[in-house]
């Protein structure tokens, strides 16, 4: 990565204690954790081999248009062609996130482009810029927009849309209004925009020109590109995850950034030390052979979350079921031996922590239903409400939570923008095929008694010699439980049954064979 695109990632001013960013680096993968307190509030992993969509800007090129999904597809090079909603490809508005900025002395509004005119600005068989704004999930392609931004250390810039803005989670009134001052004396070309992140607070006009000029630099750089590729192709590829972490979570509150790979800390010292000595001093590497992630205890809190139940300090726990469209989150009391309403919202309360908790450390969206237990009181179920928003506030998904409803449910939305990391690090089981059960042996000692019926009773079959193999486990069950129902049905049939095992075989694996010509028989 170039220098200048390193450089924008870093700017510290001072630290608080209590939070840190880990870094280890490994043969296969890449894993970050941001500790606060010792506590693992946020957690990503990336393979050394994969390519990072979300982000990444392409040359691509319009193969079909959907006039009924108000959607085109676009080849960017990739197995499946991405998806472009027509709302994608027009300019839109800035998100609830930020506080739109009058430019001065801005242009009169260009005329408005609705959905109605896409087809005829991109049609079939054209080139076309775009940014990858969610990644492929199970069956489906990357979705993609023509919104192209450029995430630099204080501000976005967005090359194709004059907009201008200020997160709104900066409240200060008197510092909103010194950064639109300093918003002013910006130069940015004509038809350009940019938001002010939140890490943009208090920082000086020279930060915010020179992240301005590299993140120009980078999008002529991406011009050059686009005009000297063919499409399909990547004119710009998003940072790795080590990269986008210090971007995205380096922040004035992280004490330290400790990396236990020599040769990625000394490479950041000196990108960081470009710009400030002070910020050099936070960047360590781990000398010791103690795994890194055992030394801050990271490993052990990563092991315990992603159970299916996670337990909370009360004695209460958590049971989490991801689906591919929604979460479903149920909270219980479990060894919680308190009494009354205090216990249950002792309860919620620390459950509403972990959820917004786990929702990160999971990287889990969508639709996310959570059953808290049934509170009598108002009054504490807006206090239970109050603890997931303040807590989603740390989230950079964005998230759309809604009140507990009179049924003690609360519905939510979080953004997804890649798979989650049981995705990620896992796939579907190959015995049960990602169904997470298998069928019981009484289950198949079942229905081995039924194929044995309707073949007997097939005209076409004629022996009345069976081979039956089984799994070795269901033949325990034929052998004990089952025996003599076994035995009437020879004689129902006037055959004869011979067992065998394979341990080779599923659980829900049957065969049955002539016995004497080995020909296996199918209904």
């Amino acid at each position: 990565m170039a220098l200048n695109q390193i450089r924008r990632l870093f700017g510290l001013k001072r630290l608080n204690e209590g939070i840190r960013i880990v870094v280890n680096c490994e043969r296969l993968e890449n894993r970050v954790a941001l500790l606060e307190n010792g506590s693992v509030e946020e957690y990503g992993v990336e393979r050394i081999d994969s390519e990072n969509l979300v982000g990444s800007i392409f040359k691509g090129k319009v193969k079909n248009i959907e006039q009924g999904l108000k959607a085109m597809f676009v080849d960017i090079g990739l197995e499946k062609n991405a998806f472009l909603h027509f709302w994608d490809a027009i300019p839109e508005a800035l998100d609830a996130g930020m506080e739109e900025i009058r430019r001065p002395n801005s242009p009169k509004k260009k005329q408005k482009i609705t959905a109605k005119d896409i087809p005829d600005l991109y049609p079939v068989g054209s080139e076309i810029l775009v940014q990858v704004s969610k990644g492929a999930i199970g069956n489906k392609g990357p979705r993609i927009t023509t919104n192209i931004s450029l995430a630099g250390r204080f501000m976005v810039l967005m090359p194709r849309n004059d907009q201008f803005g200020i997160s709104r989670k900066i409240e200060d009134p008197k510092e909103r209004a010194r950064l639109r001052k300093l918003m002013e004396q910006l130069q940015i070309p004509e038809g350009m925009g940019i938001i002010l992140r939140t890490v943009s607070q208090g920082q000086r006009l020279r930060y915010l020109v020179r992240d301005l000029n590299i993140l120009l630099e980078q999008w002529d750089q991406i011009e050059d590109n686009r005009d000297s590729m063919k499409a399909p192709a990547c004119v710009f590829q998003e940072p790795n995850i080590i990269e986008r972490t210090v971007r995205d979570f380096l922040t004035d509150e992280v004490e330290e950034v400790i990396i236990d790979n020599e040769e990625v800390t000394e490479r950041m010292k000196d990108m960081v030390g470009a710009i400030s000595r002070r910020s050099r001093n936070r960047i360590t590497f781990h000398s010791s052979q103690e795994p890194i992630f055992e030394k801050f205890g990271i490993q052990r809190q990563i092991d315990d979350a992603f159970f299916r139940q996670v337990w909370l300090p009360c004695g209460g726990y958590l049971v989490i079921d991801e689906t591919e469209a929604l979460i479903s989150i149920d909270v219980n009391t479990g060894r919680n031996k308190g009494a009354g309403d205090k216990m249950i919202l002792e309860t919620n309360l620390e459950a509403a922590a972990e959820v917004a908790r786990q929702l990160r450390l999971r990287n889990i969206g969508g639709l996310i239903v959570v059953d808290f237990i049934d509170m009598r009181s108002r009054k504490d179920q807006q206090a239970v409400y109050k603890v997931i928003k303040d807590r989603l506030k740390r989230d950079k998904a964005k998230t759309q939570v809604m009140p507990i409803s009179p049924l003690g449910l609360l519905e939510m939305t979080r953004q997804r923008l890649s798979e989650s990391l049981s995705v990620t690090v896992s796939e579907p089981c190959p015995y049960c095929n990602g169904r997470g059960v298998v069928k019981s042996t009484t289950t198949m000692s079942v229905e081995l008694q039924r194929k044995i019926n309707a073949l007997m009773y097939r005209k076409h079959i004629t022996a009345r010699s069976l081979l039956i193999i089984v799994h070795p486990e269901v033949l325990q069950r034929l052998k004990t439980e089952d025996s003599a129902h076994l035995v009437e049905l020879e004689r129902r049939h006037e055959a004869r049954f011979t067992f065998r095992s394979d341990p080779n075989f599923h659980r829900e694996q049957i065969s049955i064979c002539n016995a004497e010509t080995g020909e296996e028989l199918k209904l």
